[in-house]
C-alpha cells in the first residue's frame, strides 16, 4: 500500500517562520486519520521541520536531523548536508520513505532521500502530495497581499485541502519569530 495525505508548507516573511501541515493520513484509498500532526519544533534549537512520507521513517530522519544539529552546534544547514550525504550513503537510510522541509528564521531548507538540500529561491516551499498546489498558492498571496506568513500559510493550505484529495482541512501552524 502506499501513504499518502500530507501537504507541509512554510513560508518565511518578516523574520517570521509560519510552517503549516494538514492532518489527513491515507491508507491506498481510505483515510485513516484525520488529525495527525506533522510539523514540530526541533530539540532546542530555533528550527521547525515537518514531514511528508511514512511516519516511522520520517522519526528517524528527525532523530538523525537533532543529531546533526547538536554536532553542528545548532547550524541548520551544516547538520542538512551532514544528513543529506548519509542519507544518500548509509544502505539502512537510503530505503526511509520520506522528506523533510526545516527552516529558522532566516531560511528554508528541502531535504530528501537523493542527497538533496535545496533553499528555494523565494522563502516559500512545500513538501507532500499538495506541494504544488500549496506552492503556487503561497507565492500568489506572498506577491500580491499585505498578509503576514502565517496568514499566507493558513490561506495557501485551505486552499490547497480544496484541490489535492490527499489534503484535509485539520490545520496544524508552528511559528517562529527571530
Amino acid at each position: 500500500m502506499t501513504y499518502r495525505g500530507t501537504t507541509i508548507l512554510a513560508v518565511l516573511k518578516d523574520n517570521i517562520l509560519a510552517v503549516a501541515g494538514d492532518g489527513q493520513v491515507t491508507l491506498g484509498e481510505q483515510i485513516i486519520k484525520a488529525k495527525a500532526v506533522k510539523i514540530r519544533r526541533l530539540s532546542s534549537y530555533p528550527i521547525i521541520g515537518g514531514f511528508a512520507g511514512h511516519t516511522a521513517d520520517a522519526f528517524t530522519l528527525f532523530e538523525r536531523f537533532e543529531t546533526k544539529l547538536d554536532s553542528a552546534s545548532g547550524n541548520m544547514t551544516r547538520a542538512a548536508v551532514e544528513l543529506a550525504r548519509d542519507w544518500r550513503l548509509d544502505k539502512a537510510l537510503r530505503q526511509l520513505q520520506a522528506m523533510l522541509l526545516v527552516g529558522n528564521s532566516d531560511k528554508i531548507l528541502v531535504l530528501s532521500g537523493q542527497g538533496d538540500v535545496l533553499e528555494p529561491d523565494e522563502p516559500i516551499a512545500a513538501i507532500g502530495s499538495g506541494a504544488s498546489i500549496a506552492t503556487a498558492a503561497a507565492k500568489a498571496l506572498f506577491r500580491n497581499t499585505q498578509f503576514s506568513a502565517v496568514d499566507i500559510v493558513k490561506n495557501a493550505m485551505a486552499i490547497t485541502a480544496e484541490q489535492c484529495i490527499y489534503t484535509n482541512n485539520q490545520i496544524v501552524v508552528e511559528v517562529l519569530e527571530k
